[in-house]
């Protein structure tokens, strides 16, 4: 029984080291876009049996509250998650509307 969760163990580790900065800058990209204003949805409609239904969901995250700039963010989420700095800043994304 030892035997196995002493095989297990490097795997775990593995799964806890750096991934691909490609990776790590779509992550980060998301995390960058949170901090620069919360994101959210409102639905409503009506079931089949007419009565009214309605969703909200909200994100915002702690980076937002804190006011920390966007891109600082980014690089640094690149780095804590690949250990290297980003391969291009977080404005050269045609997506980002900063």
């Amino acid at each position: 029984m030892m035997r196995a969760s002493v095989l297990g163990l490097p795997l775990l580790l593995l799964a806890c080291g750096p991934i691909p900065v490609a990776q790590a800058e779509r992550e980060c990209f998301q995390r960058a876009r949170l901090a620069q204003q919360p994101r959210g949805e409102i639905g409503v409609g009506m079931s089949s049996d007419g009565r009214a239904r309605s969703r909200v969901k909200l994100e915002v995250s702690s980076d937002f509250i804190m006011g920390r700039d966007p891109s600082a963010v980014y690089d640094s989420c690149v780095v804590q998650k690949s250990g290297q700095p980003p391969s291009r800043p977080l404005y050269a994304f045609p997506e980002w509307k900063g």
